[in-house]
């Protein structure tokens, strides 16, 4: 068994290993036609129930013949140009690259003796993005699992910094479209039920400020403690970006920790055509950033930035095995006094090897053809009568509805487009997302693949509105 140990004996056996492998994704990402194969759940599950993990197949081609039946033929590939759902990006080759080295050597970069450059690679990329920010020179930060880790602990500073003696009065202010894990993290910081407060958004699906400045009024008045503003630079669902500058200003005025989840909005850090338009962001007390939404990273690469450096003390706790205080005074950089994580991957490397190969404004370009391209989508759907498109995306999202001409009942119209949806997918020709409007279900494109063309959502709209045809006209057979 010691053969398949990774060191210095087995490293022929280990180039021949994922020299097999690679081939193998090479040539399913060269012949993939399609996103999805349309596997069901009850046609999959019985094949892998089947596996006996108590015997092992001992050759690794072998597994790779087995992984092609219960992974590799039937997974997602996002990829694929009519993969138009979540927030999952193809990624650039450098990243995973940077993915096989991290794996292989295996670094944890909780402290220093375990990672030594990989820490110091770490931190040079916090200080890029926290530069690119505009968060100052006091800045800080660490890598994160995603976004909502990185909400979870700037929320965590920020009840900390807030100072407040009864939880029960803290309250968190984020747009009524912010993402749920804003009130994830309120109950993980035991803050009550009612501590989120939700702020209207306008048609724009943008944080109303003057409705902002009620609610910090309110809680002023009924001695609540505003503990923290939540604003999004990127929407889930609609891609929406909140007004920053202004928020930053009625932060300053109420004295309240200011944090920016730009989970999906960061690509704008790189961007090339659009960096203003999350202008303002350089007032935040904390920003998210989700590398593997907009910077094309394997899953995961995220970080959690910080103006003040020294706000990170409240996620740090000193053991003797791993990070005693003297290595404080000693100057020893131990990330683990940052991070909410012990043990944790070089993600960084990933992000590492993306920016020494392709650069800042290689990743700007790609991410500003999304956002074009989604300008493209949304004059399709505006012009196309079977749609309703629901707002002029910021980044790239498209939010839209099929409207049957004669069809006027909206619960019919909701099961139609629930149709269309399950259907596509089950046919697996593409794949997009659902959510809901005024409680009404809608259809989603998050547009992340350069290669994606107006040609292709033009393809899938004419899909989406067959099956909902299909659906429309068996209903109505039904019924007479």
């Amino acid at each position: 068994m010691r053969s398949h140990l990774l060191n210095g004996l087995t490293a022929e056996h280990y180039r021949r290993s994922v020299t097999e492998g690679v081939e193998r994704v090479a040539a399913k990402l060269a012949t993939t036609d399609r996103p999805f194969t349309g596997v069901t759940v009850d046609a999959l599950a019985p094949v892998i129930d089947a596996i006996d993990l108590d015997r092992p197949l001992g050759d690794t081609g072998a597994v790779l013949d087995e992984l092609e039946d219960v992974y590799l033929r039937d997974a997602v590939y996002f990829h694929h140009p009519r993969y138009l759902a979540h927030l999952n990006c193809p990624v650039v080759i450098p990243a995973v690259l940077g993915e096989a080295v991290l794996s292989a050597v295996n670094s944890s970069l909780d402290t220093w003796d375990q990672s030594a450059g990989g820490t110091l690679i770490e931190r040079k990329l916090i200080d890029w993005t926290a530069a690119r920010i505009g968060l100052g020179e006091n800045a800080d930060g660490v890598f994160t699992s995603g976004g909502t880790q990185s909400n979870l602990q700037a929320l965590l500073l920020a009840r900390e910094e807030a100072k407040s003696d009864d939880l029960a009065k803290l309250r968190i202010l984020a747009s009524e479209v912010s993402h749920f894990s804003v009130k994830k993290s309120a109950k993980l910081l035991g803050l009550g039920q009612d501590a989120v407060i939700a702020v209207p958004v306008g048609h724009d699906k943008r944080m109303q400020t003057v409705a902002l400045a009620h609610e910090l009024e309110r809680c002023a008045k009924d001695g609540l403690v505003p503990m923290a503003v939540v604003a999004t630079a990127g929407t889930t669902d609609f891609g929406s970006i909140d007004p920053l500058p202004e928020i930053a200003g009625l932060c300053a005025q109420y004295g309240v920790w200011m944090h920016v989840d730009a989970a999906y909005g960061c690509g704008l850090l790189a961007s090339l055509k659009y960096r203003d338009r999350i202008d303002g962001i350089e007032r935040a007390d904390s920003v998210t950033v989700d590398y593997h939404k907009s910077f094309f990273q394997p899953v995961s690469s995220s970080a959690v930035l910080v103006r003040d450096a020294s706000t990170l003390r409240h996620a740090t706790y000193h053991a003797e095995y791993l990070n005693p205080r003297r290595m404080v005074q000693e100057r020893i950089p131990n990330q683990v006094d940052k991070s909410l994580q012990t043990t944790r991957r070089f993600d960084a490397l990933k992000l590492w090897m993306t920016l020494r190969t392709m650069g800042a404004d290689g990743i700007g370009q790609l991410f500003d053809e999304v956002c074009d391209l989604a300008q493209e989508g949304w004059e399709l759907l505006a012009a196309d009568p079977r749609y309703d498109v629901v707002v002029r995306p910021t980044l790239s999202t498209l939010v839209f509805r099929y409207i049957p001409a004669a069809v006027t009942d909206p619960a019919e119209i909701d099961r139609a487009n629930l149709y269309a949806r399950k259907a596509l997918f089950a046919s697996g020709d593409a794949v997009v997302a659902g959510t809901k409007v005024a409680g009404r279900h809608y259809l989603k494109f998050t547009l992340l693949n350069p290669e994606t063309r107006a040609a292709d959502i033009a393809a899938v709209l004419d899909l989406i509105a067959g099956h909902a045809e299909q659906y429309l006209g068996e209903s109505l057979d039904r019924a007479s």
